[in-house]
């Protein structure tokens, strides 16, 4: 029996080497949590609500002031885009317009060389004949 008793010590000594090297894993795992809560524990010490409340509002108006700043830049974009837009509409409306004169004037040399011409006013001049004529024809 002096064997078995070996073996069971044997078995023992591994199962309990096995839980301590479980049990020193599952210390450092849980102690990592702890350790970054007491780092940010000691650093928050360091500061001062209102030293925080001065940096939020720092970090606050940079980032509002960023957004204003593209804001403008933008705005400026939108001008041009709409100044460009315009310049080319009054274009475009010259343009048109032009086209629209050349059309009129197309019509009218086109209505006025299909109308009748007009025959002109013809002077009727009576036949004047002179009394020598007549007496003339008469006495023959």
């Amino acid at each position: 029996m002096g064997k078995l008793k070996s073996y069971q010590e044997q078995l023992q000594e591994i199962v309990d080497k096995g839980i301590n090297a479980a049990e020193e894993q599952q210390k450092k795992l849980a102690s990592k949590p702890f350790d970054y809560a007491e780092k940010l524990e000691s650093e928050a010490r360091e500061y001062s609500v209102k030293t925080l409340r001065k940096r939020y509002n720092g970090y606050s108006d940079s980032l509002f002031d960023q957004l204003r700043n593209l804001n403008s830049r933008f705005g400026s974009f939108a001008g041009d885009l709409v100044a460009k837009l315009e310049k080319e509409a009054a274009e475009g409306a010259d343009a048109v317009a032009e086209a629209a004169e050349d059309v009129s004037d197309a019509a009218q040399d086109a209505k006025k060389s299909v109308e009748p011409k007009k025959p002109a006013a013809r002077k009727t001049t009576a036949r004047k004949t002179t009394s020598t004529a007549k007496k003339s024809t008469a006495s023959a």
